[in-house]
């Protein structure tokens, strides 16, 4: 506990709270030690010091470290999701977007400042992630507080001197009393507690206590018990109970169908098997015994069965799912293996392997981001994405490079591509692009994305290609949306005439712009013909039109202002030099 303790500056607050705090009484004749001493630097002082400190390793998802508690509420953005923490219960929303997808890198991006209880109970603002880190570096190896265990107040404990004379009778009334108490006992002080007490479990009962060493067992025994992160009793339990089926392995690209049909015995002997009613395979499991134990199979050396062969790091274990993952040695790459009480049916994993064959070939460019309506493709125009098998993927300009990972599986309704980048704030860029984005339509030279929030159901779209966005180069856009505008037919999403919505004017017609620089307007049984060109630059493109007087198109006969477009929108707007009122005009392709 000696580096924290350097990052506390509270010496008057100790006094003061202790002096207040503690019900200090003249020494009674009649009033007898009924224990051993205990000294500042006893086992059993450390025991109880931890167990009053202010912190905890639940809301470690937070502060990284168990020297300190966070004081709620706290802001934080898990994989890119806003999360309003406002109790230790939701802790849980934060877990839950972590455990959304197996093999996606998980990251934690906190809202600054914000507050932490030292172990002391004073509190800590926090301004930067360089503020955050420094407490973590001076927690580091520092004993962890006990969580399992709480005491019955009050607690009355007596005081004597370096030769053992009774100077005092104290009584502690809280968990900040009893820590100020114990981390105030100079070296030639010495304490004995008035038994019995009574100590609360983490089961929830009571027992009393009558000497120090039953203390200092129940304390000791509970922390061995509550630091192992795998209760390795519940998890053979379900592991050799019933039958498991391979719902999902990925080794560089998903091959759960190798394992399709292939039921999973694990006996309590340590053997198992794994069989589909025509072919047997015998194999091995362990527990390695260790802080944070790892599942070990071994099914030979016959293909498939030898990908199995790994000590895999438990993710999640409960009764009806088996979570592991595998980090080569090699290449750094990561194998997820998931076991489940009912088989895969999701069908062949084809597709999704080439989609991310095609995903791993060669380097990407963002060619379109449409972010609910607004076009900010161009905020990615100088990057180029490179994806690697192992899961890991850069996007790179010529000043800068941005680090991320990604995964991609198999869904109820396609493909997912799950992409997390690593963003600096709000304002980043990078952050629109960390989500589970559907996959709508790929092949060698473009990748098509979708994803409807689920906030205010707006949606975005997102489209990887194999040459820069055009439009953002400062070059020719015109001849871009000229591109645009001849590849297929348009229809008038929008028409806004200062102010009045005349849209419906022009429902049932569709517009097709000709190469020859015609447009030709058609709800199937009337027909208008007019002229169209884009000039201009990348900054101040205008489309023009004319379709003579026939109505309604005539409303269209300007030289209208490019406010965005993207391949299936474009969005137009006039000013009128005469009265200043706006028309807007928006295309949308069918």
């Amino acid at each position: 506990m000696k580096n924290i303790k350097n990052l506390l500056i509270f010496s008057s607050f100790v006094m003061v709270l202790l002096f207040s705090a503690c019900t200090t009484d003249d020494v009674d004749p009649q009033e007898q030690p009924t224990g051993e001493v205990i000294n500042s630097d006893s086992p059993l002082a450390n025991l109880l010091i931890r167990s009053s400190q202010s912190g905890n390793t639940s809301d470690n998802i937070i502060d990284g470290n168990s020297c300190t508690t966070v004081v709620y509420p706290v802001t934080v953005f898990a994989n890119g999701q806003k999360v309003i923490v406002e109790s230790e219960a939701d802790l849980a929303i934060i877990q839950d977007i972590f455990d959304q997808f197996p093999n996606d890198t998980d990251t934690l991006e906190i809202v600054y400042p914000f507050t932490v209880l030292l172990e002391d109970f004073t509190e800590l603002t926090l301004n930067s992630e360089a503020d955050l880190q420094a407490l973590i570096d001076a927690c580091s190896g520092n004993d962890d507080p006990i969580e399992c265990v709480d005491f019955v107040y009050p607690i009355t404990f007596f005081v004597f001197d370096a030769n053992q004379n009774q100077t005092d009778t104290v009584t502690v009334n809280s968990d900040v009393e009893l820590f100020l108490f114990l981390t105030g006992l100079s070296s030639d002080t010495t304490v004995s507690i008035s038994f019995p007490i009574s100590v609360i479990l983490n089961d929830g009962n009571t027992v009393e206590v009558n000497n120090n060493q039953e203390l200092q067992d129940i304390i000791a025994n509970c922390t061995n018990t509550n630091d192992d992160p795998v209760d390795t009793t519940a998890f053979e339990e379900n592991l050799t109970t019933g039958v498991w089926y391979i719902t999902y392995y990925f080794d560089d690209f998903d091959e759960t169908s190798d394992f399709a049909g292939y039921e999973f015995a694990f006996s309590t002997n340590n053997t198992a098997q794994a069989t589909n009613g025509s072919n047997t395979v015998d194999g091995t499991w362990n527990l390695t015994s260790s802080s944070t134990p790892d599942l070990d199979l071994f099914f030979g050396e016959n293909d498939p069965f030898d990908e199995l062969d790994e000590d895999w790091d438990i993710i999640e274990a409960n009764e009806n799912i088996i979570r592991l993952k595998d980090i080569s040695g090699g290449d750094g790459s990561t194998d997820f293996l998931t076991f489940e009480r009912t088989p895969n049916n999701t069908g062949n994993n084809e597709t999704l392997n080439q989609f991310i064959d095609n995903l791993i070939t060669d380097p990407w460019f963002i060619t379109l981001y449409d972010d609910d309506g607004d076009d900010e493709t161009c905020d990615y125009a100088a990057y180029q994405f490179n994806f690697d098998a192992n899961g890991t993927t850069t996007a790179t300009s010529d000043s800068n490079t941005v680090n991320g990972f990604w995964s991609a599986q198999a869904s109820s309704s396609g493909i997912d591509l799950i992409l997390n980048y690593n963003f600096t704030n709000g304002d980043d860029p990078f952050e629109d692009l960390n989500d589970d984005w559907d996959v709508i339509e790929f092949d060698g030279q473009i990748i098509r994305l979708t994803d409807v929030s689920g906030g205010n159901g707006g949606t975005d779209f997102l489209n990887f290609g194999r040459e820069p966005a055009p439009n953002c180069d400062g070059g020719n856009s015109a001849q871009e949306l000229t591109n645009i505008m001849q590849d297929g037919q348009w229809l008038v999403a929008s028409y806004i005439d200062d102010g009045d919505d005349e849209t419906g004017d022009y429902t049932g017609y569709t517009l097709t712009f000709n190469t020859d620089g015609t447009v030709v307007a058609t709800n199937g049984s009337n027909t208008i013909n007019g002229t169209w060109s884009i000039t201009g630059g990348s900054s101040d493109l205008d489309f023009n039109m004319d379709f003579g007087a026939n109505f309604p198109f005539d409303e269209f006969n300007d030289d209208w202002d490019v406010q965005n477009f993207i391949t299936t929108r474009v969005e137009l707007q006039d000013i009128s030099g005469g009265n200043g009122n706006t028309d807007t005009l928006v295309f949308e392709k069918l």
